[in-house]
């Protein structure tokens, strides 16, 4: 079995449907919540790579994982428990719309790299190889769901962040102010310098933590590669302390 090794971990992904892509590691490095997060919880975990990225930053936090798909929860368990942090992370086999409605707990930071494609524009099951588009696909976890989800769960002065593609960041947008979420900070991805913006990290917190703190939306702008494996200084600066060979 081969690893993924990051610089204090590694990861098994071969039963994962999802694998460790650019979009995971963004978001795990990104992500600067408002308070040092002591509780966060990672919403469709896949390897487990966004929590142990976080474990690694945040010392102090502890962090829960949902995963539905009973393959990849089996190996991101494995994954936290072979990690410098397996004391702190818990891995749970469940839906997110399960979790939320059980669940009496709050988090101080909430993180998810959502599902991308809406099923009802898949004409054909078989145009799609089933396993791996299950993991992207909203009839398993719409934005609505996962918002409203998040609304029940996020601590006062808490963070929710989230990577998104770019296109249907209008929408997302509606949801989130609709559940009096405020984004309070934006990064727009893309590949290189002359490629389309492909991606949008977004950062939020809830309306009226917000104001009270005179928070505003901060715009930024990232570009992953001059050329091809030649990478900017920004996404270097941004990764360093994950990838080996940054």
């Amino acid at each position: 079995m081969s690893l993924f090794q990051f610089k204090e971990f590694s990861i098994a992904q071969d039963r994962c449907a999802q694998k460790i892509g650019t979009d995971g590691v963004l978001l795990g490095s990104w992500t600067q919540p408002y308070q040092k997060p002591k509780t966060i919880l990672d919403i469709g975990t896949g390897t487990g790579v966004i929590s142990l990225m976080l474990a690694q930053r945040f010392t102090g936090a502890t962090a829960e994982a949902l995963e539905i798909d009973v393959d990849a929860y089996e190996q991101a368990t494995e994954n936290f428990e072979n990690s410098p942090y397996g004391d702190r992370l818990f891995c749970f086999h469940a839906g997110f719309q399960e979790f939320y409605e059980e669940v009496e707990e709050r988090y101080d930071l909430i993180v998810s790299n959502p599902p991308f494609y809406d099923a009802s524009n898949v004409k054909n099951d078989s145009q799609i190889e089933d396993k791996r588009q299950q993991a992207r696909f909203d009839d398993a976890l719409s934005f609505e769901e996962l918002v409203y989800g998040v609304y029940q769960l996020l601590e006062t002065n808490g963070t929710f962040a989230c990577i998104i593609p770019k296109e249907r960041e209008k929408r997302f947008l509606e949801i989130t102010t609709h559940f009096q979420l405020q984004l309070v900070r934006t990064t727009y991805v893309k590949g290189t310098e002359n490629s389309k913006v492909k991606r949008c990290l977004m950062e939020f917190r809830f309306r009226e933590s917000a104001t009270n703190n005179n928070s505003v939306n901060e715009v930024q702008n990232l570009t992953i590669e001059k050329s091809r494996h030649d990478y900017t200084d920004d996404y270097v600066e941004l990764t360093k302390d994950f990838y080996i060979n940054m």
